[in-house]
């Protein structure tokens, strides 16, 4: 068993290949995300390819998606074993559904894993709050549980269809067995950390806050690309999922707000991302005559994404305000400000704690306010320019992968020593 070592022995200036030391030497970790492929996860990913240059044996379980569809890889270090999973669901039976295939498929994968490449820590990536089901199967064979909190599935699930009742008293319960099982959480701020230590019972020694931090040698500026401007002066971007918790809707109405209130037509907004309600959207935007004003690539290739990135002129994060939003990190939010971009968004706290001075901040859920605050920041280049690097120093300084490397290892050397 390796002993502790200091933080300072720890590579933070780039993403690690190599950690000196090898904390982890001969250690031996599976980990199991439920809602994505990896390598396209991209918070799991850093995660499992630092966990490699600390020396573990690293295996992960996730399902299959579009570009990911073998169901063995070795890539990086990392062995993957995916499985398949084609139910899309879109209401609470279905994710009961969803949930109970894909628990089938990672029981039989974690066991084959077991007897042949063996670990001693599974890593549990919600949603759903159900992994724990897996990991304590293997509990007599001396496996531990370490619990990586994505997100507050109660409140996403509030979110997603606006009541609570019995499935939401089900989500709080997977959600307090989850933290009983887990020897060690992971939050990924510090508002998820005080629900693991008030909600979930934990001892602060036991969570660790390691942010989805963006990893700066990935993420680059290119050359900007004039089509994304659809022939106008400005350009908003947003990256991210289309789902109905993260308030396009509303940005819809703020692009209504400036096309036809204001007779703004020198903006053109392009939303780069994949989810269950593109579809939806892209037919609210038609019904409402903004075809030509607002661009949706569906889910897209890094090479696009960096385009628009790189071409936009603001990022905006239109996530209404609800207990969810108000807790969650987004991001986006990381991938603006690691490109130098400003942004706008709703007053929402994990949001303001991330962006500080990188943001304007709407009043919430108001799109006209958030209409005029992009209007504002588009019509004041410096404003734009300081913001922009505020928010890129803020990313080298504190925020990035690199920084996030020493509260990973200290979760595990933790999990391992207990």
């Amino acid at each position: 068993m390796n002993p502790p070592v200091a933080p300072d022995e720890l590579c933070v200036d780039a993403f690690p290949t190599y950690i000196d030391g090898q904390p982890l030497a001969g250690q031996k970790v599976l980990i199991i995300v439920e809602n994505l492929p990896l390598p396209f996860d991209r918070r799991v990913w850093q995660e499992a390819r630092t966990l490699v240059a600390a020396g573990a044996q690293v295996s992960i379980i996730c399902p299959t998606g579009k570009g990911y569809e073998a169901r063995y890889e070795f890539l990086e270090g990392v062995h993957i074993y995916r499985h398949p999973l084609q139910i899309e669901a879109n209401s609470a039976l279905g994710y009961l559904g969803e949930y109970g295939l894909a628990l089938f498929w990672e029981t039989i994968l974690a066991w084959k894993i077991f007897f042949t490449r063996g670990f001693r820590v599974i890593h549990g990536c919600n949603p759903p709050d159900l992994i724990f089901l897996v990991a304590l199967q293997f509990r007599l064979f001396g496996v531990k549980f370490l619990f990586d909190h994505h997100d507050i599935n109660p409140e996403l699930y509030e979110a997603k269809f606006n009541r609570r009742g019995f499935f939401w008293k089900l989500m709080v319960f997977f959600e307090k067995l989850t933290f009983k099982a887990a020897t060690v959480s992971i939050a990924t701020n510090h508002s998820y950390r005080q629900i693991a230590m008030s909600r979930g019972g934990m001892k602060p020694d036991d969570v660790f806050v390691v942010r989805s931090g963006p990893d700066l040698s990935k993420l680059r500026t290119v050359p900007p690309e004039p089509k994304w401007r659809n022939g106008r002066k400005f350009l908003v971007g947003y990256v991210g999922v289309m789902g109905e918790q993260e308030g396009i809707d509303l940005l819809i109405d703020a692009v209504a707000h400036l096309v036809f209130d204001q007779k703004r037509h020198d903006i053109q907004f392009c939303l780069v991302g994949g989810g269950p309600s593109l579809d939806g959207l892209r037919q609210q935007v038609a019904r409402r005559g903004l075809s030509d004003f607002v661009q949706f690539t569906g889910r897209a290739p890094d090479d696009v994404l960096f385009e628009v990135l790189s071409t936009m002129d603001i990022g905006v994060n239109p996530d209404r305000v609800n207990a969810m939003n108000d807790k969650s990190t987004m991001n986006k939010i990381m991938e603006y400000m690691a490109l130098g971009k400003p942004m706008v968004q709703f007053d929402v706290t994990e949001g303001r704690f991330s962006a500080q001075d990188a943001s304007l901040y709407a009043k919430p859920n108001d799109p006209v306010d958030l209409a005029e605050k992009i209007a504002g920041l588009l019509g004041d280049p410096e404003r734009r320019a300081m913001m922009g690097a505020f928010g890129r120093q803020r990313v080298e300084n504190e925020l990035s992968w690199s920084h996030q490397v020493k509260p990973l290892i200290a979760a595990y050397q933790r999990v391992f020593h207990r």
